[in-house]
């Protein structure tokens, strides 16, 4: 899965927060192991963490 570009250029919310879902979602791909099967087929952790979240495949909610 690529970085779907149009709809990270359309994106109208808060950069930061949408960059720590990224991060918490890149972090939870490696710490279950889909890392080495996303390496098997050439695609990235961030690459794909950035996808499914701008896709709305993965949704996050901020909390206090």
């Amino acid at each position: 899965m690529g970085i779907p570009l149009d709809l990270l250029i359309t994106k109208d919310s808060n950069v930061y927060e949408m960059t720590c879902a990224v991060i918490k979602r890149a972090e939870l791909l490696t710490l279950s192991g889909e890392s080495e099967e996303l390496a098997l087929k050439g695609e990235k952790v961030v690459s794909t963490a950035i996808g499914q979240i701008l896709t709305k495949k993965v949704e996050y909610e901020i909390t206090d």
